[in-house]
């Protein structure tokens, strides 16, 4: 082993039980919310125990995304097993909405008929929670370099923020008697998961319907790829994601038909533009040397439309065609993973 991957792997061991630790904190987080939320019959610190679920979800896809590298792919999951992470999220997700629903239900009752409030039970378990957070969002900032720590750091300070919240709720409770702050504060941390929970439904969805990656300018990826030495044009063109921060591309080139001794090159040329400009690193390219164009491609045969019937595949050809496609047979590449 180089000691190049040997670093790789020391990294990779070490944000996992990171990660793993901080999981396991968080669930101690949790439990003293809601012990602390039942005892004090604070609704504000029963709401912030809903934001540490998200921070639990974050911190679990991470760990179960660094523990999933570690897991190869085999002949029935050729991608390997990134997409459960995906489905484990749109279900936290719509958790996530049902339990805002919940505490938005509860505030509700408590403005109708407000309860009386153990402020000093409050500021006890919120207290807990900024330490234990503190002390987890602190220990992931330690791994700057990867993708999957720095959300789930967010996650965590964000957390704290809410802690905080239930404080200053607290000690306008104990100062003044005021008793609608608590359920008031709950509604604004019901509102900060229910705008988690969506952008994180929606992002799922995206994943799961294989949509063009948001971070990914199209029209720019086709100019960058034509551009390239050799190539003429893209068509047939399709961007998607495995799971988060991991893209994949498929397309047909038209290349010059004098340029054929050279396709590796020209492969190689826009392997590296997809990597290091577009970070896609899982990519099937088809060289061709006439363009084709038929009734299920688009105006500009940049997209075609995929059809379950194969004698209507965007890529068939007539039989007017047959001759033509015995003497020009595509060349097809694909780039190692």
């Amino acid at each position: 082993m180089s000691g190049g991957q040997h670093k790789h792997n020391h990294t990779h061991g070490m944000a996992k039980n990171t990660l793993r630790l901080a999981f396991f904190l968080t669930f101690f987080i949790l439990a003293a919310e809601l012990v602390g939320g039942l005892l004090a019959n604070s609704l504000a610190l029963l709401s912030d125990a809903g934001h540490v679920v998200t921070d639990l979800f974050a911190l679990g896809l991470a760990w179960f995304a660094t523990a999933q590298a570690e897991r190869p792919a085999n002949a029935r999951k050729t991608f390997g097993y990134h997409r459960v992470g995906i489905l484990a999220a749109q279900i936290n997700a719509i958790t996530l909405i049902l339990i805002t629903v919940a505490i938005l239900w509860e505030a509700v009752q408590r403005f109708q008929h407000p309860e009386p409030i153990q402020p000093g039970v409050m500021f006890l378990s919120a207290a807990i929670g900024i330490g234990v957070n503190l002390y987890i969002g602190f220990g992931l900032q330690k791994e700057k370099e990867n993708l999957n720590m720095r959300a789930a750091a967010l996650h965590v300070f964000g957390d704290v923020g809410a802690s905080v919240a239930v404080i200053l709720a607290g000690i306008i409770i104990l100062i003044t008697g005021w008793t609608p702050a608590d359920p008031l504060l709950s509604v604004a941390i019901a509102a900060l998961i229910a705008w988690g929970a969506w952008r994180l439904l929606r992002e799922t969805t995206d994943i799961l319907l294989e949509a063009t990656p948001k971070a990914l300018n199209m029209h720019a990826l086709v100019q960058d790829m034509r551009r390239i030495e050799g190539v003429q044009d893209v068509h047939d063109l399709h961007v998607w994601s495995i799971t988060s921060d991991m893209y994949a591309l498929s397309c047909h080139t038209l290349i010059d038909n004098q340029l054929t001794s050279e396709s590796s090159v020209i492969l190689r040329n826009i392997e590296t533009l997809l990597k290091s400009r577009y970070k896609i690193a899982h990519s099937t390219i088809q060289f061709e040397h006439h363009a084709h164009q038929d009734e299920y491609c688009s105006v500009n045969g940049l997209y075609c439309q995929l059809d379950a019937r194969p004698e209507q595949h965007c890529h068939d050809h007539d039989d007017e065609h047959e001759h033509e496609q015995h003497d020009h047979m595509p060349h097809q590449h694909e780039i190692e993973h």
